[in-house]
């Protein structure tokens, strides 16, 4: 609940401190006194547009901090927080400060720690709710009917949305498998071609290297095999150095005896002779070996040109080309194995469905009966309030499947007839201002303990209406303020006299200086207001008597 409601510079206001507690609380003043400023000032902490002219006259700035405390944060501010990175520790008051400066700018912290604006209005729908002439949120937006209606209905929306999100997954992976199965049926053509192409080649992982090097030897001994013919004229015939060698050898052997020197040149010589037939071995060995079939050179040349060519074609590396095959294989095979699979899918898809369209109706039944319940609720808070001739409609609609979701197969709206023939409309469409806020409090009578913001403010409820009927919103804002806070600005006495706590809000001026002050009232002070409000400029002995029955019956 709001607890401190701290107001620097705005407008009419230059410095005030408010403190706020549990019940029901009433604000009250003369025509014009600035009840506005204080709402236009918790508007600011709420994430509303930083208007400059709020800024009093003269000053840079100004600034309003607002307490807020729980026994425990409601989860939706838990979870604005954790997304922000903000801290809070546990039991810790939540505290909110937004300043604007007189050129517009304006910047915002949550327990001193800087945030953006989006974070407040984030937490706003949590901390305040306020319902004034012209309201066009909480109650008024259907987009929350059907959420206060589930939980007015104790219904558990968790359990369909649990089984839509697996009905939804269920159908994207049947959609995606489809969506498989025709893309490729749609290329199988073109993948048999391309398998049967591959298949053809039969690539292997590191082909293209070895191909590539032994193109390069063969090129190689193109090149070499004229010089190999010119040395074989030279070694080969009778004329051949090494002929001519292995002559001189028998030659020298028949005198070497003769003389020790010629032995020495005898064995030189042999050596000569085993050198340059080893020589004669590898010039042939080398000849054989650079000797290769031009036809072989035409078939690895075609084979690297192909492979290579299959390679661009897939936009792979040649290496690559097996794992292609294996890929087309797998593709090939997927689609006969897609129908298999695409029925299992069928069958749990349908499952899904299934699941989620019984917990849907159950949903749907359980609110079409809570509407009911509310619908009598609402009615029985009507004559009261002197809407006697209203009626009121909780309206669960079913939608078409595509927009079916998590919150189920239903919209629902709270819809209003103000006149005996009348079409039912929405709330916010066919309700005068008065007749809103009374609407608005008839619901949240029905509600009652059904959840929403940590405090409720509602601004002229009773405008345009007196007496029984405004002893009727005086006891019912009572009754909701009970174990709560609520807060309401008021012309009404009988309102007035229900409140625990009675602020008053005065305009004073000095000069030229026009502030605007608010003031706890004691029981005298409350006992004097009340008198005020029920006698009007002068402050009658009868009034105070009449203001101090009021404070009595409550």
């Amino acid at each position: 609940m709001l607890t401190t409601l701290a107001i620097r510079n705005i407008v009419l206001i230059d410095a005030l401190d408010l403190a706020f507690g549990p019940g029901l609380g009433v604000l009250t003043g003369e025509t014009g006194a600035g009840k506005s400023i204080l709402l236009d000032a918790l508007g600011l902490v709420l994430g509303e547009r930083a208007d400059s002219a709020l800024v009093r006259a003269g000053e840079e700035q100004a600034s309003v901090t607002a307490s807020f405390e729980f026994e425990q944060l409601p989860v939706p501010i838990v979870q604005a927080l954790a997304e922000a990175e903000v801290e809070i520790e546990p039991g810790e008051a939540m505290i909110v400060r937004r300043r604007v400066k007189a050129d517009g700018g304006s910047k915002a912290w949550v327990n001193d720690q800087p945030v953006g604006v989006a974070l407040l209005r984030q937490l706003a729908g949590s901390l305040v709710e306020l319902h004034g002439q012209h309201d066009d949120r909480g109650l008024v937006n259907p987009r929350g009917h059907r959420a206060l209606l589930d939980r007015f209905a104790g219904a558990e929306a968790a359990g369909v949305a649990a089984t839509w999100d697996t009905w939804r997954t269920a159908r994207e992976a049947l959609a995606s498998a489809r969506a498989g199965i025709a893309q490729a049926r749609a290329d199988e053509d073109l993948l048999v071609a391309h398998l049967a192409e591959l298949t053809a080649m039969e690539p292997e992982t590191g082909e293209e290297a070895t191909l590539a090097g032994t193109r390069t030897d063969m090129q190689k001994g193109e090149k070499l095999q004229g010089d190999l013919e010119d040395l074989r004229l030279v070694w080969d015939g009778s004329d051949s150095p090494l002929a001519r060698l292995r002559s001189a050898a028998r030659k020298l052997d028949r005198i070497a005896p003769e003389h020790p020197l010629l032995a020495e040149a005898l064995a030189a010589l042999d050596r000569a002779v085993i050198e340059a037939g080893e020589a004669e071995e590898k010039l042939e060995a080398a000849a054989q070996a650079l000797t290769h079939d031009p036809l072989e050179l035409d078939r690895i040349e075609t084979r690297l040109f192909e492979l290579r060519a299959l390679a661009r074609k897939h936009a792979v590396q040649v290496d690559d080309l097996p794992e292609v095959m294996r890929s087309l294989r797998g593709r090939l095979d997927a689609i006969e194995q897609g129908d298999a699979d695409l029925a299992d899918l069928e069958r749990a898809e349908a499952a899904a469905g299934a699941a989620y369209r019984t917990a849907a109706r159950a949903l749907h039944d359980a609110r079409v009966a809570a509407g009911e319940r509310l619908d009598k609720a609402v009615a029985g808070e009507l004559a009261p309030l002197k809407l006697d001739a209203a009626r009121f409609r909780t309206d669960v609609r079913e939608l078409p499947e595509e927009r079916w979701g998590a919150g189920g197969m239903d919209a629902v709206e709270f819809l209003i007839s103000t006149n005996p023939g009348a079409d039912f409309a929405p709330l916010g469409k066919i309700a005068s201002g008065g007749e809103l806020s009374r609407f608005i409090l008839a619901l949240k009578v029905a509600l009652a303990e059904q959840g929403g913001a940590a405090t409720v403010i509602f601004d002229e409820i009773d405008r345009g209406v007196g007496g029984a009927v405004a002893s009727a919103i005086g006891e019912r804002l009572a009754r909701l303020a009970d174990g709560g806070q609520l807060l309401a600005v008021t012309h009404s006495p009988q309102v007035a006299a229900r409140g625990g706590m009675h602020y008053l809000i005065a305009k004073s001026n000095e000069g030229t200086v026009t502030r605007t002050s608010v003031a706890r009232l004691d029981e005298g002070g409350r006992q004097e207001e009340i008198a005020r409000m029920l006698s009007g400029a002068e402050v009658t002995p009868e009034a105070r008597a009449q203001a101090d029955r009021l404070l009595e019956r409550v």
